[in-house]
């Protein structure tokens, strides 16, 4: 077995602070989610709070592929605050919306209130005129969502921000010299190249525990994602709930059943991925 298991006992300790802290996570009463916020902050190089200024609506006969049930709108609005964005942002921001309309037949009212909206600039537009990246790409504003939407673009800037996950590339088990003993090792393909790593111990007596590393090396000071984190978005809501038998081509039957069994733990661990939308 290799020096991994030298940092076993610390990293079990570290990782049962872990689940403790995940398991008195309490959900906010707001019915977007982490994912729900992660999913458009990720796609979105400008978010903007801003309040409508005009909402100007559009004639049907201008707007033939609109869904049914909406009503688009021409908005005018006022930049509060630019969230996120390189290069910044007018005093005025113009964009298009679908709005559904209620069980009447009318739209909301939209004008003078705040929202917040997930945006891009598109190909040849003017630096005021702005595209968003989903049709519900504008939640209303609140204190609470802002400060959740810039915490979550805090975690999306940081230079060791975890990337999206794009294929599980490998996995393989090991057994310890201990009967009871062993190491699983998943290794993921990224977006940006960067390797994320998956290690999943388990001492003869003792729970499984596991770790993420981010980089080419397993880092002792590893541990398990918490709930409603950057790298618990990029595992809970991308990882497949079964591990692909692609990963384990190489591996024996024994060693992969065991690499099953330990990759579906790290699934159980991560939980469920709520969304109130879809991405």
């Amino acid at each position: 077995m290799r020096p991994l298991f030298m940092f076993a006992f610390a990293l079990f300790s570290s990782q049962m602070a872990v689940f403790s802290a995940v398991s008195q996570v309490v959900e906010e009463s707001d019915p977007l989610q982490y994912a729900d916020l992660a999913d458009l902050s990720s796609d979105a190089p400008l978010i903007i709070h801003l309040t409508v200024k005009e909402a100007i609506k559009v004639a049907p006969e201008r707007a033939p592929n609109a869904p049914p049930g909406t009503q688009r709108f021409y908005i005018i609005a006022s930049t509060s605050a630019l969230i996120r964005g390189q290069g910044g942002v007018g005093e005025t921001i113009r964009y298009v919306i679908d709005l559904p309309l209620d069980e009447r037949g009318r739209p909301p009212k939209i004008k003078k209130k705040p929202y917040i909206i997930f945006a891009r600039r598109p190909a040849g537009g003017s630096s005021d005129n702005v595209q968003l990246v989903a049709k519900d790409a504008q939640i209303a504003w609140t204190p609470s969502r802002e400060q959740r939407v810039r915490s979550l673009v805090r975690e999306l800037m940081a230079h060791d921000a975890p990337p999206a996950i794009s294929r599980i590339a490998s996995a393989f088990h090991v057994a310890g010299t201990i009967i009871g003993e062993g190491e699983t090792q998943i290794f993921m393909e990224t977006d940006t190249g960067s390797p994320i790593s998956i290690t999943v111990l388990k001492r003869d007596g003792q729970r499984k525990f596991w770790a993420v590393s981010l980089g080419e090396i397993v880092d002792e000071a590893a541990r398990a994602p918490i709930r409603n984190s950057l790298l618990w978005y990029r595992l809970a809501c991308f990882l497949p709930r079964q591990l692909p038998a692609s990963a384990l081509a190489s591996d024996t039957i024994a060693n992969a059943q065991q690499a099953r069994s330990d990759y579906q733990t790290v699934v159980n661990d991560l939980g469920n991925c709520p969304r109130s939308r879809q991405p």
